[in-house]
């Protein structure tokens, strides 16, 4: 049975951008950002009328699998993975533009969910109920998450920075 595609590809043209810049939120750089991206519209393309029909935003749905594949792909690549030589240091590789970024730095350090959370909230704006939702968790657990991160990201960015510590407190809804 061919899968109904109608109204895909307005659909990734409409929200394509958004969800690059999201992917490159949570990946750290636009190359791995664009295979997320891709993996997961070919997945969901091929199930499009499904997703049309069971889903009632697409985008969180698109959302929440990016997530889902990031920590998935993360887990995997975490593991050790032993070689007999080590890989030659100076490759040429094009450089990510806030690679040296103190706040750029510690988000990418983030555990993935902590970072799905913070992007989702600070970077998309989407509230806690909204976040809850694309990542298929309890909105307690995105409280939790996103406390634990403004914390390390607080103590990475040095809390004796007052001016550091104010934008943490507005970003956690106290300034």
């Amino acid at each position: 049975m061919a899968n109904d595609l109608t109204g895909f590809g307005d659909f990734v043209e409409a929200n394509l951008t958004g969800l690059m810049r999201y992917g490159h939120a949570l990946t750290g750089n636009p190359h791995d950002a664009a295979d997320l991206v891709q993996t997961v519209l070919e997945k969901v393309g091929s199930r499009w009328a499904n997703v049309q029909r069971k889903t009632a935003d697409p985008v969180a749905y698109v959302r929440r699998s990016m997530a889902n594949a990031h920590i998935s792909r993360w887990r995997k690549l975490r593991r050790e993975n032993l070689v007999a030589e080590l890989p030659e240091t100076g490759a040429a590789t094009p450089s990510d533009p806030f690679e040296h970024e103190p706040l750029w730095q510690a988000l990418k350090d983030l555990p993935p969910r902590q970072r799905a959370v913070v992007v989702l909230r600070y970077y998309e704006g989407l509230s806690e109920a909204e976040i809850a939702r694309s990542l298929g968790v309890s909105a307690g657990t995105v409280k939790s998450q996103a406390s634990k991160a403004l914390a390390t990201l607080r103590g990475r960015l040095g809390e004796d920075d007052p001016e550091a510590a104010g934008r943490a407190a507005v970003y956690d809804g106290h300034g």
